[in-house]
């Protein structure tokens, strides 16, 4: 009876011990910690950076928000058709999201840090900054750890700087860009920081948006531009990101002299250009800006045609 009454104790302990070895203390993108009791599993992804990193690792969440003007993100295929949508990134419902019961939220944290309080009532709630390439790097690094998949993610964090250090190596440079967005009659332009934009600086190219002064900041991405000043820093390509309304400063009279409109350079470009963060998307962006850029250097990706990026002919969705 002492034998079985020590065994069932030993038993215990050694539960404890593997409960206890399986919680994980984690540190988010707010300098907040938040605790786990065990690998999440039940994910909840408030933004297209969850989806991403989830469907990368084979993993699928419970829950997802609107991605632009598609309810799931195009790029991840039909992967994720079945999986509920509870909003959008800035704007979650929070009762659906209570439903879905998950372990974890995955969140951007400039749009839903101000519901900290009712996100952290449903979920443990990691807040993720994701607007540089650093910080793509740390989301995938940290919600590597919070999944238990560390080794799957430290891989795709090694692969990806892989890649873009090879592609530096090969871009001849030369060349100057400008990523806009909006449809007003001021473009908006983004930052060396933003995370696109960074991918142009690891291909050699000047992005005409220039530096943010504080850009250890963060915010803001951007800022609006006039036609004349963009005109005066003339880029040779121009990427426009997706609009919900018709863009105004292509009717510009300005607009037909800038060099990239001349030269036929001036590409609309899918909608995960903008949320750039995850790991498929910021390899599809690289890797088709990189053919874009030079096009006799670098092949076109293979991504099917309603996801690449083609040609602004000046007719409007």
């Amino acid at each position: 009876m002492m034998f079985r009454f020590a065994s069932a104790a030993l038993m215990g302990v050694g539960l404890l011990f593997s409960v206890l070895a399986q919680a994980l203390t984690l540190t988010d993108d707010r300098g907040e910690a938040l605790s786990l009791d065990a690998p999440a599993k039940r994910v909840a992804a408030v933004s297209n950076f969850g989806a991403d990193l989830l469907n990368s690792v084979g993993m699928t969440p419970v829950a997802v928000t609107r991605f632009g003007p598609f309810s799931h993100p195009d790029y991840l295929g039909d992967a994720l058709d079945d999986v509920p949508v509870i909003g959008t990134r800035a704007q979650v419902n929070l009762e659906l999201l209570s439903e879905v019961d998950p372990d974890l939220i995955l969140a951007i944290r400039r749009y839903t840090e101000k519901d900290v309080e009712r996100f952290s009532e449903i979920a443990p709630y990691m807040a993720l900054n994701l607007i540089t390439l650093d910080d793509s790097y740390r989301a995938v690094s940290l919600a590597g750890e919070a999944l238990g998949r560390t080794e799957q993610t430290e891989a795709l964090n090694a692969e990806f700087s892989s890649l873009l250090e090879d592609m530096q190596t090969r871009a001849p440079g030369g060349v100057s860009a400008a990523l806009l967005v909006t449809g007003a009659e001021a473009p908006f332009i983004y930052y060396d920081h933003f995370l696109t934009a960074e991918l142009l600086r690891r291909l050699n190219v000047t992005n005409v948006g220039g530096s943010l002064d504080a850009p250890e900041q963060g915010l803001p991405l951007g800022y609006r531009i006039r036609l004349e000043t963009l005109l005066e820093r003339d880029p040779d390509v121009i990427f426009l990101f997706d609009s919900n309304h018709e863009r105004a400063f292509t009717r510009n009279p300005i607009w037909p002299y800038l060099s990239a409109v001349k030269n036929g350079r001036v590409y609309e470009v899918g909608q995960h250009w903008k949320e750039a963060a995850g790991p498929k998307a910021r390899v599809m962006v690289a890797q088709e800006m990189a053919h874009l850029l030079y096009p006799d250097l670098f092949p076109m990706p293979d991504v099917p045609l309603s996801l690449r990026s083609h040609p602004y002919t000046g007719a409007e969705h």
